[in-house]
């Protein structure tokens, strides 16, 4: 049997990187990425490979048309086909303003490379499953996923980040567009949206969200974890939830639930 193979984006930490290890424990050929050079990833693929597991490297830069050319060439090289891609890659404004104040470059910065970069890397993805689907034979059981990691700031105001808040807004957009015009073509799409997730971003901000949890911001009270993310996003991508494409999986503890 063939054996299948997933790329994650924005993977070489945090919940990239529980996706990507998710995928390499369940016996998927894994591409990681990341803005660093692999040098700066050595240990965590060290550790994969200790394990076991077939995972490789690509820097990529999302909000580079050149860098999205790049790993696209590479993987397509290589992998082909690709069965799983995990838009994953983010960042957070560099320095928190509020939207009284945000500046062009930190609003160009962040959505070019959350929202942007997002897109054309599906796009650039979604185009080449279309034309593996139709060269692909049946027994060679080519059905590939697409999922898009956004946030609970989706459509939670924080206005002290708003450049970020949009460009998650967006990501729920692309999943719709892309989840109704490849509906035909067999290729679901599906969108995770993360709550507070104990990671390297959120770190800077420990006190603030461990206040909120103790005191009941969350039903579920405790913070989430990359494993939370991870499991979410493979079930997504099992096939038990094909005929649901488009839908939008909240992994924050409850968060989403209005309360009174």
């Amino acid at each position: 049997m063939r054996q299948k193979t997933a790329f994650v984006t924005g993977s070489s930490r945090g919940i990239g990187y529980g996706i990507l290890k998710k995928f390499a424990e369940n016996g998927y050929r894994t591409v990681m990425s990341g803005v660093s050079e692999e040098e700066r990833a050595a240990e965590k693929l060290r550790s994969l490979r200790d394990a076991g597991f077939d995972v490789s490297y690509i820097r990529c830069d999302i909000a580079s048309a050149p860098d999205r050319a790049s790993a696209f060439e590479k993987i397509s090289g290589k992998y082909a086909p690709l069965d799983v891609l995990v838009n994953n890659a983010g960042i957070a404004p560099a320095v928190r303003l509020n939207v009284l104040e945000t500046t062009e470059e930190s609003f160009d910065r962040v959505v070019n490379t959350n929202l942007k970069g997002t897109f054309f890397m599906t796009q650039l993805f979604a185009n080449a499953m279309i034309g593996w689907k139709k060269t692909s034979l049946d027994d060679d059981g080519y059905s590939p996923r697409i999922v898009n990691i956004s946030s609970v700031s989706a459509s939670v105001s924080s206005t002290n980040r708003g450049e970020y808040c949009i460009s998650k807004a967006g990501i729920s957009m692309v999943t719709s567009l892309f989840a109704d015009m490849l509906a035909q073509h067999g290729i679901p799409v599906f969108e995770v949206r993360p709550g507070i997730i104990a990671t390297d971003m959120t770190a800077a901000v420990k006190e603030k969200y461990d206040k909120f949890i103790s005191e009941g911001g969350l039903p579920i009270r405790r913070w989430g974890t990359p494993q939370d993310v991870a499991e979410a996003v493979f079930a997504l991508t099992s096939g038990a939830f094909d005929y649901s494409t488009g839908q939008v999986v909240n992994v924050d503890g409850g968060f989403h639930v209005r309360r009174l």
